[in-house]
Protein backbone atom coordinates (compact mmCIF):
# COMPACT_ATOMS: atom_id res chain seq x y z
CA UNK A 1 0.00 0.00 0.00
CA UNK A 2 1.29 3.28 -0.93
CA UNK A 3 2.40 6.10 1.73
CA UNK A 4 0.30 8.95 1.60
CA UNK A 5 1.69 12.04 3.30
CA UNK A 6 0.01 14.19 5.45
CA UNK A 7 -1.47 17.22 4.13
CA UNK A 8 0.69 20.51 4.45
CA UNK A 9 3.50 18.31 4.42
CA UNK A 10 6.29 17.95 0.74
CA UNK A 11 9.96 17.02 0.81
CA UNK A 12 12.34 19.46 -0.22
CA UNK A 13 15.53 18.57 -2.69
CA UNK A 14 17.71 16.81 0.03
CA UNK A 15 14.34 14.25 1.18
CA UNK A 16 13.29 16.10 4.42
CA UNK A 17 10.14 17.25 5.62
CA UNK A 18 9.10 21.05 4.53
CA UNK A 19 5.69 22.17 5.06
CA UNK A 20 3.72 23.70 2.26
CA UNK A 21 2.23 27.06 2.62
CA UNK A 22 -1.29 26.93 4.56
CA UNK A 23 -4.39 27.43 2.65
CA UNK A 24 -5.34 31.11 4.31
CA UNK A 25 -1.33 31.75 3.00
CA UNK A 26 -2.10 30.99 0.05
CA UNK A 27 -5.37 33.01 -0.28
CA UNK A 28 -3.34 35.75 1.33
CA UNK A 29 -1.14 35.69 -1.54
CA UNK A 30 -3.55 35.50 -3.97
CA UNK A 31 -5.43 38.41 -2.99
CA UNK A 32 -2.04 40.26 -2.14
CA UNK A 33 -0.88 39.58 -5.73
CA UNK A 34 -3.51 40.38 -7.28
CA UNK A 35 -3.63 44.10 -5.42
CA UNK A 36 -0.23 44.12 -6.85
CA UNK A 37 -1.29 43.58 -10.14
CA UNK A 38 -4.34 45.78 -10.34
CA UNK A 39 -1.92 48.89 -8.51
CA UNK A 40 0.51 48.27 -11.52
CA UNK A 41 -2.10 48.26 -14.24
CA UNK A 42 -3.09 51.70 -12.76
CA UNK A 43 0.34 52.96 -13.95
CA UNK A 44 -1.13 52.15 -17.65
CA UNK A 45 -3.20 54.77 -18.95
CA UNK A 46 -6.24 53.60 -20.57
CA UNK A 47 -5.77 55.12 -23.99
CA UNK A 48 -2.16 52.78 -24.07
CA UNK A 49 -3.71 49.49 -22.37
CA UNK A 50 -3.06 47.84 -25.80
CA UNK A 51 0.00 49.30 -26.87
CA UNK A 52 2.97 47.49 -26.70
CA UNK A 53 6.34 48.99 -24.93
CA UNK A 54 9.05 47.63 -27.96
CA UNK A 55 8.79 44.90 -30.61
CA UNK A 56 7.99 42.01 -29.92
CA UNK A 57 6.90 42.83 -26.16
CA UNK A 58 3.49 42.22 -24.62
CA UNK A 59 1.03 44.78 -24.50
CA UNK A 60 -0.84 45.74 -20.88
CA UNK A 61 -3.96 44.41 -22.79
CA UNK A 62 -2.22 40.87 -23.51
CA UNK A 63 -0.81 40.78 -20.07
CA UNK A 64 -3.87 40.71 -18.39
CA UNK A 65 -5.58 38.47 -21.17
CA UNK A 66 -2.42 35.64 -20.77
CA UNK A 67 -3.02 35.83 -16.95
CA UNK A 68 -7.15 34.96 -17.29
CA UNK A 69 -5.68 32.24 -20.06
CA UNK A 70 -3.47 30.77 -17.17
CA UNK A 71 -5.72 30.87 -14.76
CA UNK A 72 -8.76 29.75 -16.25
CA UNK A 73 -6.59 26.60 -17.81
CA UNK A 74 -5.54 25.34 -14.24
CA UNK A 75 -9.31 25.88 -12.82
CA UNK A 76 -10.59 23.40 -15.97
CA UNK A 77 -7.38 21.21 -15.03
CA UNK A 78 -8.25 21.26 -11.35
CA UNK A 79 -11.84 20.45 -12.42
CA UNK A 80 -11.09 17.30 -14.87
CA UNK A 81 -8.46 15.94 -12.22
CA UNK A 82 -11.02 16.15 -9.04
CA UNK A 83 -13.14 13.96 -11.22
CA UNK A 84 -11.30 10.89 -10.83
CA UNK A 85 -9.37 9.22 -7.70
CA UNK A 86 -6.01 11.17 -6.53
CA UNK A 87 -3.29 8.43 -8.32
CA UNK A 88 -0.11 8.03 -6.28
CA UNK A 89 3.16 9.97 -7.41
CA UNK A 90 6.04 8.23 -6.06
CA UNK A 91 8.44 10.66 -3.67
CA UNK A 92 10.87 11.43 -6.35
CA UNK A 93 8.55 12.58 -9.23
CA UNK A 94 7.12 15.21 -6.81
CA UNK A 95 10.20 17.40 -6.50
CA UNK A 96 10.00 20.56 -8.42
CA UNK A 97 11.08 23.95 -8.88
CA UNK A 98 10.91 26.12 -6.04
CA UNK A 99 7.69 28.97 -6.67
CA UNK A 100 10.24 31.91 -6.48
CA UNK A 101 12.04 30.99 -9.35
CA UNK A 102 8.18 31.81 -11.17
CA UNK A 103 8.02 34.82 -9.25
CA UNK A 104 11.65 36.26 -10.61
CA UNK A 105 12.16 37.36 -14.00
CA UNK A 106 15.66 35.50 -14.59
CA UNK A 107 14.49 33.15 -16.47
CA UNK A 108 12.16 34.15 -19.70
CA UNK A 109 10.41 31.54 -20.89
CA UNK A 110 7.91 31.46 -23.62
CA UNK A 111 3.96 30.80 -22.62
CA UNK A 112 2.77 26.98 -23.28
CA UNK A 113 -0.61 28.59 -22.92
CA UNK A 114 -1.61 29.61 -26.55
CA UNK A 115 -3.06 33.49 -25.75
CA UNK A 116 -6.52 33.57 -26.09
CA UNK A 117 -7.50 35.99 -29.23
CA UNK A 118 -11.16 36.09 -27.98
CA UNK A 119 -9.95 37.34 -24.68
CA UNK A 120 -9.86 41.43 -25.64
CA UNK A 121 -11.48 44.65 -24.71
CA UNK A 122 -10.96 47.78 -22.56
CA UNK A 123 -8.54 48.28 -19.84
CA UNK A 124 -12.06 48.45 -17.14
CA UNK A 125 -13.51 44.96 -19.07
CA UNK A 126 -10.11 43.02 -19.10
CA UNK A 127 -9.19 43.78 -15.35
CA UNK A 128 -13.33 43.10 -14.56
CA UNK A 129 -12.62 39.46 -15.98
CA UNK A 130 -9.35 39.22 -14.19
CA UNK A 131 -10.84 39.71 -11.13
CA UNK A 132 -13.74 37.14 -12.12
CA UNK A 133 -11.86 34.42 -12.69
CA UNK A 134 -10.03 35.06 -9.40
CA UNK A 135 -13.88 34.88 -7.70
CA UNK A 136 -13.64 31.79 -9.43
CA UNK A 137 -10.64 30.08 -8.10
CA UNK A 138 -11.55 31.55 -4.81
CA UNK A 139 -14.99 29.82 -4.91
CA UNK A 140 -13.11 26.11 -6.42
CA UNK A 141 -10.96 26.82 -3.01
CA UNK A 142 -14.35 27.30 -0.71
CA UNK A 143 -15.84 24.36 -2.06
CA UNK A 144 -12.87 21.39 -2.46
CA UNK A 145 -12.34 22.71 1.59
CA UNK A 146 -13.12 19.11 2.79
CA UNK A 147 -10.49 17.27 0.33
CA UNK A 148 -7.20 16.91 1.00
CA UNK A 149 -6.06 18.63 -2.46
CA UNK A 150 -2.17 17.70 -1.75
CA UNK A 151 -3.09 13.72 -3.21
CA UNK A 152 -4.21 15.62 -6.47
CA UNK A 153 -1.55 16.24 -9.08
CA UNK A 154 -0.32 17.10 -12.77
CA UNK A 155 2.45 18.40 -14.40
CA UNK A 156 3.89 22.41 -14.74
CA UNK A 157 5.86 21.73 -18.33
CA UNK A 158 8.53 23.84 -16.66
CA UNK A 159 8.33 23.55 -12.19
CA UNK A 160 7.42 20.01 -12.95
CA UNK A 161 4.94 17.76 -10.57
CA UNK A 162 2.60 19.76 -8.58
CA UNK A 163 -0.16 19.70 -6.00
CA UNK A 164 -3.31 21.17 -6.62
CA UNK A 165 -2.05 23.51 -3.89
CA UNK A 166 1.01 24.13 -5.48
CA UNK A 167 -0.83 24.94 -8.60
CA UNK A 168 -2.78 27.89 -6.45
CA UNK A 169 0.14 28.97 -5.15
CA UNK A 170 1.58 29.15 -8.60
CA UNK A 171 -1.44 31.24 -9.42
CA UNK A 172 -0.33 33.88 -6.99
CA UNK A 173 3.64 33.57 -7.76
CA UNK A 174 2.45 33.60 -11.94
CA UNK A 175 0.30 36.92 -11.44
CA UNK A 176 3.74 38.61 -8.96
CA UNK A 177 6.06 37.64 -11.67
CA UNK A 178 3.59 39.81 -14.20
CA UNK A 179 3.48 42.26 -12.26
CA UNK A 180 6.94 42.91 -12.50
CA UNK A 181 6.63 42.89 -16.09
CA UNK A 182 3.24 45.14 -15.65
CA UNK A 183 5.36 48.07 -14.17
CA UNK A 184 7.80 47.78 -17.22
CA UNK A 185 5.43 48.07 -19.63
CA UNK A 186 4.24 51.37 -17.44
CA UNK A 187 7.35 52.56 -17.22
CA UNK A 188 8.42 51.90 -20.75
CA UNK A 189 5.36 53.44 -22.62
CA UNK A 190 5.74 57.02 -22.12
CA UNK A 191 8.93 56.80 -24.28
CA UNK A 192 7.08 54.99 -26.68
CA UNK A 193 4.69 57.36 -27.07
CA UNK A 194 7.33 60.69 -27.18
CA UNK A 195 9.61 59.08 -29.67
CA UNK A 196 6.42 58.31 -31.93
CA UNK A 197 5.81 62.01 -31.77
CA UNK A 198 8.42 63.01 -33.84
Amino acid sequence: MPWNKPAGLRFNLWGKEAHLPSLETILDNLGRAQRGLLRAADAVPADQWNARPAEGRWSASELVAHLITVERSILAAADKVLERPPKHVPLLKRFHVPMMLVESRLIRRKSPVAQDPGITGTKEDLLARLRDVRERTLAFITETRSKDLSLYRWKHGFLGMLSLYEWFQMIASHEVRHTKQMKEIAANLPKVVASSQK
